[in-house]
């Protein structure tokens, strides 16, 4: 079904690219094939976890004048928040890893330029 598609698309460029009523509808400064690299770009971090156990943490602290020991109970809260989410972080990344999602770009890079793009143009 892809397929179909695509060479749908080559021969509405072929038609555009072509002279046959006067001049060239689409006029490429470049070849309009696919690049065999990705541009490399940082990966995007996740969203912030533990806010509201950091805050309260935070609050307590302000309202002892520092002393841990005042602020145990808020502490332990925000450890076992860190932990979880860690742990849940290591999970989505080994899921990422065997289930498909999104490579990064050095991944992207190496594969193109395994199976690299042919170079003709449509």
């Amino acid at each position: 079904m892809a397929v179909q598609g695509g060479h749908a698309f080559q021969q509405k460029v072929s038609r555009m690219l072509s002279r046959a009523k006067g001049k060239p509808l689409l006029k490429p400064n470049k070849a309009l094939v696919l690049k065999d690299a990705v541009a490399d770009r940082k990966v995007k971090k996740g969203e912030a976890t533990c806010i509201t156990e950091m805050s309260a943490m935070m609050a307590c602290w302000k309202n002892s004048n520092f002393v841990d020991a005042m602020c145990s109970n808020e502490m332990n809260a925000f450890y076992v928040c860190v932990e979880k989410a860690q742990a849940d972080m290591k999970a989505r990344s080994g899921e990422r890893g065997i289930h498909g999602g999104r490579l990064h770009p050095k991944q992207a890079t190496t594969l193109l330029k395994r199976f690299p793009n042919q170079r003709k143009e449509v």
